[in-house]
This record gives structure tokens, sequence and C-alpha cells, in this order.
């Protein structure tokens, strides 16, 4: 008997020697006897040896594939906390930039490549440097005090008095904590996990008396002149900065003034940087890594010969025209430097971004913590035109009445503050004179 499946083998060749008719005089038909009571199609299958190979071979392959996959899958989190890892041992160092590396902005050069996404930058901050910064902010809050108590004199009322001395005492905890955690550091004996928590506690604490504060000296505003105040950036982070409201004109010549007060290192950061659509170095000052104060415009870059980042209020001027790219750079009211040849003959664009604080890769942002300003800012006016050598000196030294800028000038009205950057009573004559 021929069974139903042995009939579709059967059919399945007659068909396919029908097809291949043409070709019989090259073909050879091997016969192998099968045992009268076996299946003769199943008989042909199990003894297709090679194939059952392949089979067998095929299914092992398919397993070994996946479990590579398995594995992969599991040592995903292995990389991941491996390239963490390796990216806070480089933070020790990428803050600290060889003297010999292409400027940002310079002809042919590059920006480094480094994570934009760095809030989590002070993690990676080395513990030293980290203290160091919340040292300098409570002592810029110990300052921030101090203002209050001067304006607030007149007021002897218990509630005031109460509060200022609660503010005092929290401080005073703070600076033990401070102190605690560097003589735990000269110990060697930190511990990572435990550092992390305590920070953490600081920093929340400092965060709340900074809003503290913040409460007390909105109630002064409407007692202060608009241009009698300063922004204090207090850490390292692409986060906090200010914003011009307006953007600057076209112009042919410019003079931007300011005081700053900083004792960063290395580098102070960016004090302000104006983009406009196509061009993200505009018009840029900037202190970065270990290299000397720099003016960037349209990408040129000039070196200026400014000392700042010793603690103290600075007043810096720079002032260019077009014609010739003539330049020339004042601190605290003397001429410093000069030159010529800074992007001769290309106007200042308009319709740009003006940020303090921090240096943008793109239009109003594309921050770098490692180029953030670190420090103090106030009475930021910009002309459009070189100012002399007399105005200059009389702005730095408070001679006469200050001039403001025609083009930007310093107003609480035209600034936003973002981030956590802090905006506050400060007077500039009064720190001189």
């Amino acid at each position: 008997m021929i069974t139903g499946a042995c009939w579709k083998c059967l059919l399945l060749s007659f068909f396919f020697l029908r097809g291949s008719a043409q070709n019989f005089a090259q073909t050879r038909f091997i016969c192998t006897s099968v045992p009268v009571d076996v299946d003769m199609c199943t008989s042909s299958m199990q003894n297709s040896g090679p194939t059952e190979d392949l089979k067998t071979t095929i299914l092992q392959l398919r397993e070994t594939v996946l479990q590579q996959k398995e594995t992969i899958m599991n040592q995903k989190d292995t990389i991941r906390e491996l390239t963490g890892k390796l990216s806070r041992c480089e933070g020790h160092t990428h803050l600290e930039v060889p003297s010999n590396e292409p400027k940002l902005g310079t002809p042919g050069s590059k920006k480094k490549e480094t994570s934009k996404n760095t809030m989590g930058d002070l993690s990676r901050t080395p513990t030293a440097e980290t203290l160091t910064q919340l040292g300098q902010t409570l002592q810029s809050l110990k300052t921030r005090l101090e203002n209050l108590e001067m304006y607030s004199r007149g007021n002897s009322s218990t509630q005031a008095s109460s509060l200022k001395d609660l503010l005092q005492s929290k401080i005073d905890d703070l600076e033990k904590q401070v102190l605690s955690r560097v003589n735990t550091l000269e110990e060697g004996k930190v511990n990572l996990k435990n550092e992390t928590e305590q920070r953490g506690k600081i920093e929340s604490t400092l965060t709340s008396l900074h809003q503290r504060i913040t409460d007390l000296e909105k109630g002064q505003k409407e007692n202060r002149p608009a241009d009698k105040f300063q922004l204090t950036f207090p850490l390292r982070t692409n986060y906090m900065y200010a914003k011009v409201k307006k953007s600057l004109p076209e112009m042919y010549a410019f003079t931007v003034c300011m005081w700053l007060k900083s004792n960063a290192s290395p580098g102070v950061g960016t004090p302000f940087s104006y983009a406009v659509p196509g061009q993200a170095n505009e018009l840029v000052l900037i202190e970065w890594g270990n290299n000397p104060m720099e003016i960037l415009i349209n990408d040129k870059v000039a070196k200026l010969p400014f000392v700042i980042n010793d603690g103290k209020w600075h007043h810096i001027c720079i002032s260019w025209t077009t014609r010739d790219g003539v330049w020339e750079a004042y601190q605290d009211g003397m001429l410093r430097g000069n030159g010529e040849n800074l992007a001769p003959y290309h106007p200042i664009k308009h319709q740009g971004v003006l940020v303090l604080g921090q240096e943008q890769d793109t239009l109003g942002g594309g921050f770098d913590a490692t180029q953030a300003f670190v420090g103090e800012l106030a009475h930021f006016n910009i002309w459009d035109r070189k100012l002399t050598v007399g105005e200059v000196y009389n702005l730095a030294t408070c001679r006469n009445k200050a001039l403001t800028g025609n083009v930007i000038s310093w107003a609480e009205s035209n600034i936003e503050i973002f981030g956590g950057a802090t905006k506050w009573t400060f007077d500039a004559c009064r720190q001189i004179n």
C-alpha cells in the first residue's frame, strides 16, 4: 500500500521530473532499499543526514545568538556605570585647559566637545573645589546680610532683628559644616556617599538662605535706585545666567564697561556673550581655562591684559571701532592695552541675544559649565561709540555723575535672571570710596 504522504512525495517528484525532462541525459538516480513495513517518504526524510545536521547547527547558532544578546543586555548597566565613573574621573581635570590648546573662536580652532547636560557638574567637581565654592557662597551671604543691616538700621523692630539673628546663626552653622568637611578631607577619611549626602544638605540650606535673603531684599527695591544692584553667579554651572531684554543695533564702534569681582580659577569664565543668527561669537568677553582674558568679535580674537581674579572689585572697559579694527582695554580707569586689526570693517550685527554669565554655542543657549562666569557683575553698560580716556576714568573712579550706556544701560527692568543667579543691592562707588 502506498500511503497518502507517499503519494504526495511521488506527485512532487513527478512534477520535478517533468520540469527537468530536458536534463534527464545528465541525471543519475540512486536506489535505496526500504523495509516493507516502513513508510518510504518518512524513511527518505529520516535518512537526509546532512539536512538534520544543518538544522541542528542552525538551532545551536540561534541559541548562541540569543545568549549573546542576553549577555549584552545584562552588561548594559555595567557599561553605563563604568562610563559614569570615567566621566567623574575626567571631571577632576576637565577644567584644566592646556595653555597651548586652540582658543574657542580662533580661526581654524574647534570648540572642546563636552556634554551639555551639566546640571550634575557639581558632583564631578573635585571635592576641595566644591567646598571652596560653598565657602565663597557663604561669604557672599554674609556680605548680603551686612548690606541688609546697613540699609535697615532705621528699622529697629524686634521682628527684623530676630530674623537677622536667625539667618546669621544658620550661616555660622553652615560655616562649621564646611570646616568639618575640610578637616575630614585633610585626615583622608572621605566617604563618597556620606560626602554627597552632606553636600546636598548644605546646598539645600544655602538655597533656602538665598531665598530668605532675596525675600528680604525685595522689600528694599522700591527704596533704591534702579541701577544700584549686582548679579551674583556663585557656582560654575550651565544654568545660572542673566539675559538682557534688549538686543544690540548694528554698530560700527562700541564701548562696553562693567564692574567685576571674582577669584575663580582657572579662568573667571564668560562675563557676557552676544550671539546673532549664524554667528554665536559675534561679541564675547571670556577668560577660559588658563588662557588670558580675550575679546571675540566675529570669531576674531584679541588678548586682553586684565588681571581681575583676586576677589576684589575691578572696573573694566573695552572699546573698539570697525575702522582698522582698533581696540583699547582699560582696567580701573587706566589704559592697559591696545591694538588693531580686530575684525576690521565688520559691523556688529543686530537682532542678537545678549547673555550675562554664559558663553553661547547657539543663539540664546548651548551653555557650557566650564566657560560659565563665577563671581559678581554690576553696572554693565554699552555705548555705540568709543569713550574718551577721561570718560572711562570718571566711570572707574566715580569722579562725576556716572554715564549710562546709550545702547544698553544698567537697570533692573532691563535684566532677567535664570537658574538661581541672584540680584541684590550694590553701589560701586561705595566700594571704592
